[in-house]
């Protein structure tokens, strides 16, 4: 039996960063919102006891639970996929906030090259330079039209920094590099510690151009547009697949959340896991969604004037194709856009210096207490004579190494016995590390698509990535660990330990990043693509589908400032869809 409910006039699928945004917002504008979370609630209360890390860090209490539902994979469409029943290169949470409470804050915007990737690449190097099973295209928005809302976010989660470029005018200190802002981080960058004192250093001598990253882990107390109050860092290091009890790492439920709660226009509904949404394809629409409350298993429709799937990228791309809506990508003719342009992270360049006769207090840190530079990283250097395209964010992060999972030793150390223990102890805070990373840029033979084989709970084929290496990105990664390579002998290190880049096919069982982009992809023409630039269904008009599963490449920072941008540009839209019932951007003719 389903029971229907009275319509209400927003729905989003999901109360992570992007649910909370598009709900605050449309709440604050006196819509009717609802928020279906499948997994369940979370305060800052539940984190009075987090510094736990066999069961957070190790045994992912905050992920998704993959004996209920998974993926399957595999490197190319002739194999046939497996489940991933074990936790590896990526952690999908689950409950109140999402990914937004295990992040670790670091909160960049992309370079105004990357949304105009196909064009830029084209004017500079030619048709020639990108490969031809490259699918590189514009996203169908420029950074004249996203920066506002990359600035309403910052604002928004009290991002700590300090910029580099403010209405054209170059500024000391920061990103060199970075598009044109139109105001400086609200809050100043987080304390410079030794390591990253160090990095600057070095980076600064092998001719490079450092800056603090810029991190929601907040460097003083703030109080940020909306009247929410955030705390300071406290540098206690447990930050990423945790949540923080101080409320000073900016997440969903300390801000976002809140405020769409404290209008009286939001409904959080937890235990509520969307199975469908429900489509009209001659109408294109949808009239609302059909979900699960998973403590009593009753199945209820939830009708809506307009729908945000807010998911994390996997999971939307799955509920458009169980629901029907758009093409399906097809590999081998190229047609079709739902599941199209699946990117990963290259993390492939890396170097670790040890150091003999120095020391650092490396249990202290934060997710996000960084330095980096950009100068390898998209179209900021030449590519001519180099067999890549893009680049990556070189960085050194002091994320605070927690007790189990510290034991750095040099490559040829045994992993067990006496010689590793000892070995183990004399690096202990003696050792760092720099790693490249890099883009991820979108080829023809990576996608998503449903199992055909596979089911989760209720019986819906699983999500199936189909995903490998290209020459891009080997590439990519040696010329990266060579810039690692380089820094870290500035640095004064005794002994280097350079990764040389990525090695045989992607392996799935290692954690790697979280940083799934790509499926559901946004441009101006919607034969190659999901959504307009308003994150807009082109086949369900009110439909908005914003975050990663958007990107149509993955560029070489952290998703969540663009994932934030997004959101808020998605709101804006559903606001004017709800005003006046159409489309929102035109088709590319």
């Amino acid at each position: 039996m389903t029971i229907e409910l009275d319509p209400v006039d927003v729905i989003t699928v999901g109360a992570g960063w992007t649910g909370g945004i598009v709900a605050k917002e449309l709440a604050q504008a006196e819509y009717d919102v609802v928020s279906l979370e499948r997994g369940g609630e979370r305060s800052t209360e539940d984190w009075l006891t987090v510094h736990d890390e066999l069961g957070y860090a190790l045994r992912y209490k905050l992920m998704q639970d993959l004996s209920r539902e998974t993926i399957t994979f595999r490197h190319e469409p002739g194999e046939t996929a497996l489940p991933m029943r074990r936790y590896g290169a990526f952690l999908p949470g689950t409950g109140e906030g999402g990914a937004g409470v295990h992040w670790n804050g670091i909160t960049f915007r992309f370079l105004p090259y990357d949304f105009e990737i196909e064009s830029e690449t084209i004017d500079r190097y030619g048709e020639e330079a990108i490969p031809d099973d490259m699918q590189l295209q514009d996203w169908g928005i420029s950074w004249e039209e996203i920066e506002p809302y990359y600035d309403e976010f910052e604002r928004i989660a009290g991002i700590s920094g300090v910029a580099g470029n403010v209405d054209g005018e170059r500024r000391d200190d920061g990103n060199p590099y970075e598009g044109p802002r139109s105001n400086d981080y609200p809050v100043g960058p987080m304390m410079q510690s030794p390591p990253l004192e160090r990095f600057a250093e070095g980076a600064d001598a092998a001719g490079y151009e450092p800056f603090m990253q810029p991190s929601a882990n907040l460097s003083e107390p703030y109080e940020n547009p909306d009247g929410v109050r955030l705390g300071r860092c406290e540098y206690c290091g447990y930050c990423e697949r945790f949540g923080c009890e101080w409320g000073a790492k900016s997440d969903p439920t300390v801000t976002v959340l809140p405020a769409a709660e404290e209008t009286g226009n939001f409904e959080l509904r937890t235990h509520s896991n969307v199975v469908e949404l429900l489509y009209d394809e001659d109408a294109r629409q949808v009239t609302g969604v059909k979900y699960v409350d998973s403590r009593t298993n009753t199945v209820y429709e939830q009708p809506a004037d307009a729908v945000a799937l807010t998911a994390y990228v996997l999971n939307n791309v799955r509920l458009l194709l169980l629901s029907g809506i758009g093409e399906p990508y097809d590999p081998e003719t190229g047609e079709g856009v739902v599941g199209k342009n699946y990117c990963y992270q290259n993390m492939g360049g890396s170097a670790t210096g040890y150091f003999d006769d120095e020391e650092w207090n490396l249990y202290m840190g934060a997710g996000a207490l960084g330095a980096s530079f950009d100068d390898i990283n998209g179209d900021n250097f030449d590519h001519e004579e180099l067999d890549f395209l893009h680049g990556g964010n070189v960085a050194i992060n002091q994320t605070g190494e927690r007790p189990i999972a510290n034991n750095p030793v040099p490559e040829g150390t045994p992993s067990w016995g006496s010689e590793f223990k000892e070995t183990s102890l004399e690096y202990n805070h003696s050792r760092l590390e720099i790693s490249c990373q890099g883009a991820v840029l979108p080829f023809r033979d990576n996608y998503l698509d449903l199992d055909p084989n596979y089911t989760d709970d209720y019986g819906l084929p699983l999500i199936r990535m189909t995903f490998n290496w290209h020459d891009q990105d080997y590439a990519l990664a040696e010329y990266g660990s060579d810039v690692c390579e380089e820094v870290m002998a500035e640095m004064g290190a005794d002994r280097i330990d350079a990764s040389g880049g990525l090695e045989g096919d992607f392996d799935i069982i290692p954690y790697q990043t979280t940083h799934n982009t790509g499926g559901a992809i946004m441009g101006a023409d919607p034969d190659e693509s999901v959504v307009n630039d308003y994150l807009q269904c082109w086949d369900a008009r009110n439909l908005f589908i914003p975050g990663a599963s958007a990107f149509a490449h993955n560029s070489g920072y952290n998703p969540t400032g663009t994932v934030g941008a997004l959101a808020f540009r998605a709101a804006e839209g559903i606001e004017e869809y709800l005003e006046s019932p159409d489309l929102l951007a035109e088709a590319e003719s």
